[in-house]
């Protein structure tokens, strides 16, 4: 069974159809990656299965169970959270306090803590912070208010904020636009980790082609709201009709 999985997933606004019958499937484990062109319905998207937004109509299912419609709260609290395009932080705050905030404000089952029934709550929350900013390379930046930090490390914390509610799967939404070649290396290199150390599930949401086909282990592929191809790399960027979308008949 997948970890995820939308069928006949639609969003419509007044004469719109954004998103239209999407059936989309994400296995535990993987990195899934969704491409299109600008206005493809990819963030409308993302926000129905996020419950940023509320579906017309189809259904949402996580771990089995119909999420279809939920705030976005309580689906943070079922495993799946989300970094944004443009990085969101408490600027300021420390970079440490960004991601206790995220730890204490979210009760998601997978906690290796219940900080409403543990009087040691703090300390756990205090190791898991450490965990995170050390995973993510920012353990020496850790008193550094947010603000101060360079753009790529800015986003780096978001995804340590995303980390800190220990998610089975993390959407990444254009997680290295703005970034310098070395910037961009960096967070591939830090998703790759991120994915293989913590066996989490992740969803990337990205127009630079080298880093799709560098991580995704599937590429779906979105157009005018509907999905038009759906598999490996190498098949996905030989199909003549994504070529056609996606880049005007060049080859991707």
């Amino acid at each position: 069974m997948p970890l995820l999985e939308t069928d006949g997933l639609t969003k419509q606004f007044a004469g719109l159809t954004a998103v239209d019958g999407v059936n989309l499937s994400v296995e535990a484990g993987e990195t899934r990656a969704i491409i299109g062109p600008n206005g493809a319905g990819k963030s409308t998207l993302i926000n129905c299965i996020t419950g940023l937004l509320t579906p017309s109509d189809g259904r949402v299912t996580f771990d089995g169970e119909d999420i279809t419609g939920l705030d976005s709260h309580d689906v943070v609290q079922r495993g799946i959270s989300r970094s944004f395009q443009t990085a969101s932080i408490f600027p300021g705050m420390s970079v440490r306090e960004n991601v206790q905030i995220a730890a204490f404000g979210t009760q998601h089952g997978a906690f290796r803590f219940n900080f409403l029934k543990h009087r040691d709550s703090y300390g756990a929350v205090h190791d898991l912070t450490e965990e995170i900013l050390s995973a993510v390379g920012l353990a020496a930046d850790g008193d550094v208010d947010a603000a101060n930090l360079p753009y790529g490390d800015k986003r780096r914390l978001e995804i340590a904020i995303g980390l800190a509610s220990e998610p089975d799967l993390m959407f990444m939404d254009e997680p290295t636009a703005g970034m310098s070649p070395e910037e961009t290396n960096q967070t591939v290199d830090l998703l790759e980790s991120v994915q293989e150390e913590l066996g989490l599930t992740i969803v990337l949401v990205e127009h630079d082609m080298e880093v799709i086909f560098r991580v995704a282990d599937r590429i779906a592929v979105l157009h005018r709201g509907r999905i038009i191809a759906d598999g490996a790399p190498d098949d996905v960027q030989g199909d003549p009709e994504v070529q056609e979308a996606y880049l005007g008949g060049v080859e991707l």
